[in-house]
């Protein structure tokens, strides 16, 4: 939806500005006229401009206003035991560690990596040798998501949420 406006907000853009084109005497179009334009339509990127790179959102998002670094833990589900309990600590280098231990079962298994934040500065994807989750942060608090990075539903919708120790 975010993406669909930017592309309505940069096609407007674009007509706007090619509209405000005047001929000159000699009836060839060329240069703009001068045309005072708002501040923030200026500012905006276009959604077409596909070199545009965002390397951090803007204002306040969970990568720079919360306190994210830490250890989360939560028991999620499991297919054939009572549960995966898990611990997540998230560093302030971008790097993580986890560790899944099977309830009633002799399994454990350790990862570690890096991690990288969207680019809205609300969610975070592990990338382990064996981890790749994402995750939505919240306020002492972690949201695991679905593998299409959208939030788990469900009458076990709550057993994906990771508290902060």
């Amino acid at each position: 939806m975010m993406k669909n406006k930017m592309l309505i907000l940069g096609i407007g853009a674009a007509l706007f500005f090619t509209s405000c084109a005047k001929d000159k005497k000699d009836g060839q179009v060329g240069e703009p006229a001068d045309v005072v334009t708002d501040s923030t339509a200026v500012s905006q990127p276009t959604a077409t401009d596909s070199t545009h790179v965002v390397t951090s959102a803007q204002g306040d998002t969970s990568e720079n206003a919360l306190d994210w670094n830490g250890t989360y833990e939560a028991t999620v589900p499991c297919a054939d035991c009572p549960g995966i309990k898990t611990s997540l600590t998230l560093n302030n280098d971008k790097t993580f560690s986890i560790t899944e231990e099977y309830i009633d079962r002799k399994s454990k298994n350790e990862d570690k990596g890096s991690f990288t934040w969207d680019t809205t500065g609300s969610i975070i994807t592990l990338k382990g040798k064996t981890a790749n989750y994402k995750y939505k942060v919240g306020e002492g608090m972690l949201i695991q998501l679905d593998m299409d990075g959208k939030e788990i539903t469900g009458p076990n919708k709550d057993l994906y949420v990771f508290k902060k120790k």
